[in-house]
């Protein structure tokens, strides 16, 4: 097993100091036991996909994994868990056939055929995009849904991606219109418009 995480920054919910001692029990447990993996022995390796500052790379993140891959070849990966660093890990264990369990990876987009053996055991953008296109048609809020968020475009945008969920899913059911309004997010913010615009096209 080829485990994929932050080692230090426990800012992450899956980072290696939250979610290590639960990989290490399990090991032990499925080793003790007679009924699982039977002829088996489970073994990991850890990648730390961190980088100097301690956020989770895109750049390291495939390189640790392809590492991994070749010097140990592992059944499964176990992470990573943020989206920018379990994009290319994920195409990379489709490629080789071996599957990908992770808690994080919430973006709507790891829904798409383009990431085939990747299992997400956390909460999905997807998931929260269907519940409120289901509250707006339980409420009958057929007219709008106009959303407005900030995107710091740092480290793994959480809003950019919770919202994708949004405006990918509400369009599929009928009667309902889905309303951006992009605006500059640097220099000088007209709110006053941006809350005319929610009271006029919002519901």
């Amino acid at each position: 097993m080829a485990v994929v995480l932050p080692q230090n920054n426990t800012a992450y919910p899956w980072a290696w100091q939250r979610v290590g001692p639960a990989v290490r029990l399990a090991r032990d447990n499925i080793n003790r036991s007679p009924s699982l993996l039977a002829g088996h022995r489970l073994r990991y390796v850890f990648g730390n996909c961190e980088d100097r500052h301690g956020t989770c790379s895109e750049s390291i993140a495939p390189l640790v994994a392809v590492d991994l891959k070749f010097g140990n070849d592992p059944d499964v990966f176990v992470g990573p868990g943020c989206v920018y660093t379990a994009a290319p890990v994920a195409r990379f264990t489709g490629h080789w056939r071996v599957p990908m369990l992770t808690a994080g990876a919430p973006a709507y987009g790891f829904s798409s055929p383009n990431y085939p053996l990747m299992t997400r055991t956390g909460p999905s953008h997807g998931k929260l995009g269907e519940y409120v296109a289901h509250i707006h048609q339980r409420y009958n809020w057929t007219k709008r849904a106009l959303i407005i968020y900030n995107d710091e475009k740092t480290d793994d945008r959480p809003c950019y991606f919770a919202v994708e969920g949004l405006y990918q899913e509400m369009p599929k059911f009928q009667n309902l219109t889905v309303v951006n309004i992009p605006f500059k997010e640097t220099g000088s913010v007209d709110y006053t418009f941006l809350i005319h615009e929610i009271r006029h096209k919002g519901r």
